[in-house]
């Protein structure tokens, strides 16, 4: 599972980097876009860190950062969304990315508290 939300968390860090591009060449907006890259981009950052966990706690730690991350991408997609920066399409696709990384975040952290 973890392999799974590494390249699930990969492939949406690319279309988040797509996405400010797009914010800032087509909509002129570097503000908010830039803390979505930054968020968006750092939920794969830190799934690709739990790969060389020192330990057990280590591995929890950095999933739970990366679950932190996908919550505040959350967040920042619905500000751009209800401003207008990104129309309901992109949203919607984007939200619908992000809540299944986190729903699988939550599973793994869940069953690692569990075990």
């Amino acid at each position: 599972m973890a392999g799974a939300v590494q390249d699930k968390s990969r492939d949406f860090a690319i279309r988040i980097v797509k996405c400010y591009k797009y914010l800032t060449e087509q909509q002129k907006e570097w503000i908010l876009s830039k803390q979505l890259l930054r968020c968006g981009t750092s939920i794969g950052a830190n799934t690709r860190e739990s790969r060389n966990a020192q330990s057990r706690l280590d591995f929890l730690n950095k999933l739970n950062v990366a679950l932190k991350e996908a919550d505040e991408t959350e967040y920042w997609l619905d500000i751009l969304h209800v401003t207008g920066f990104i129309d309901d399409v992109m949203y919607e696709s984007l939200e619908k990315d992000c809540t299944e990384l986190i729903a699988l975040l939550v599973s793994i952290i869940k069953t690692l508290k569990e075990s």
